[in-house]
């Protein structure tokens, strides 16, 4: 377990986030492999298919992570104040209330599946196969549930590196059962979720018999699962929060997919392209918002404010001098990379990721403060104020994808999420402002 509540606050922001950064790029790249795999062993037809389902999947699964992230706070805050009995007793209601969340979704999403499938707008011709996969990610969410459970446990305790390792274990896994299932299993497309599911199970059953060997004091005792009205009222509180400030995200870049997908191949090929830079040049912002809820979360309990607000301050320089070196390479290196990502020469493609790419960088500033400040709001205790941010962010997209976009086309596209950004982030400057807890006295200085 590794304490965030003492040491230089940026050095020690800076060893927890490191391992989660590798372990997010890790599965940016297994993701494209994944997609790899389907793609040259099944062909267009049934990646298409796969595809077709992804933003159900990716909804879904970062609703529960958002969820299990936040109760993680919580978890942090009495690990922090040193109160290992409350800790307990939430790390118990962490593990069942993320296994009845997963199980009346999973519930809920199969139940309704045929109708939900319509919703999406699947082809017929994609309908059969888009089934068999998104019905067996479906039916696995508990497995991804308890994984996400047991790193987000160990981040709360200051571990990053073991979850990297178990999600390195699951990557390759993957990987290796997805053309396992495929090419020799002939499963089609229910062998590539499939692999998943149990990539997921196997990691999930592997960290949590070494939380139990390496941290016998955390051993949980029947007690510990039992209600306690106030700890449960924090997680659900907590957990609800994040992951509702995550779906709302999510559903926002669907609001703007929709319409993407009603202008021609270039301008959609040239926006997937794009965007698969943008996670890549995002990520630090995602990993340090992550890092900050922990370590304002554990700095909150042992009352050490000063240690949040330099740890802030001195984390939020740093992103603004990643903002820098990114809009430098968007302007410099947008075609070649772009090019590097489609294998793509047509002039089209190419200037169109360009320019959505220096346009979007010049202003990533904006989107460090809103991943910082609201991560670390949540880390306070502020449930609110996040998503009432993210809120912002879903009406402003949806829209802009219906007013703004028929008006001017894609370029409607490219200043949607600038727009949103400087919106979204005035109620998060305005509570940081003002915010009690920035303006408190360490306890032992006080």
């Amino acid at each position: 377990m590794k304490d965030l509540t003492t040491g230089k606050p940026i050095k020690i922001i800076l060893l927890f986030a490191i391992p989660l950064f590798i372990g997010q790029l890790f599965q940016l790249f297994y993701s494209l492999a994944d997609t790899r795999i389907v793609g040259a062993i099944l062909g267009e037809t049934s990646l298409a298919a796969v595809g077709a389902t992804t933003t159900l999947s990716d909804f879904l699964i970062g609703l529960l992570n958002g969820f299990t992230n936040g109760c993680a706070i919580i978890i942090a805050t009495y690990f922090g104040s040193g109160d290992r009995d409350n800790m307990k007793k939430a790390i118990g209601g962490t593990i069942l209330s993320g296994i009845v969340l997963s199980v009346l979704i999973s519930a809920g999403c199969l139940l309704f599946l045929p109708r939900i499938l319509g919703a999406l707008n699947v082809a017929d011709f994609l309908m059969a196969e888009s089934k068999a996969y998104i019905g067996i990610v479906l039916a696995g969410l508990l497995a991804a549930t308890l994984y996400n459970v047991c790193a987000a446990i160990l981040r709360a305790l200051g571990d990053t590196f073991t979850p990297l390792l178990f999600l390195i274990l699951a990557a390759v896994l993957n990987v290796v059962l997805d053309y396992t299932l495929i090419k020799y299993g002939n499963m089609g497309v229910a062998g590539a979720a499939l692999a998943t599911v149990i990539a997921q199970a196997v990691s999930a059953v592997l960290c949590f018999f070494y939380m139990k060997v390496r941290y016998p004091e955390l051993s949980l005792r029947r007690e510990d699962f039992r209600f306690d009205k106030i700890i449960y009222k924090k997680l659900i509180a907590t957990g609800s929060s994040m992951g509702f400030m995550v779906a709302f995200v999510n559903l926002g870049t669907l609001a703007l997919q929709i319409t993407i997908n009603t202008f021609n191949q270039d301008i959609i090929v040239a926006h997937t392209a794009a965007r698969k830079a943008t996670n890549i040049f995002m990520l630090p912002f995602s990993v340090l918002g992550t890092t900050l809820a922990t370590f304002c979360g554990q700095n909150l309990g042992a009352g050490k404010y000063s240690r949040i607000k330099t740890g802030l301050r001195d984390t939020l320089l740093l992103t603004f001098i990643w903002c820098a070196g990114v809009a430098l390479v968007a302007y410099t290196l947008s075609g070649p990379l772009v090019h590097m990502i489609t294998a793509s020469d047509n002039e089209v493609i190419l200037s169109t990721a360009s320019l959505y790419l220096k346009v979007n960088t010049s202003f990533y500033f904006v989107t460090a403060i809103i991943c910082l400040f609201r991560n670390s709001m949540q880390g306070f205790g502020d449930n609110k104020t996040p998503v009432f941010s993210s809120s912002l962010e879903l009406i402003g997209k949806v829209a802009i994808s219906f007013l703004l976009a028929p008006a001017i086309g894609y370029m409607g596209i490219i200043v949607a999420e600038p727009i949103v950004w400087f919106i979204m982030v005035i109620p998060l400057i305005v509570n940081m402002v003002h915010n009690p807890i920035l303006k408190q006295q360490d306890k032992e200085t006080a």
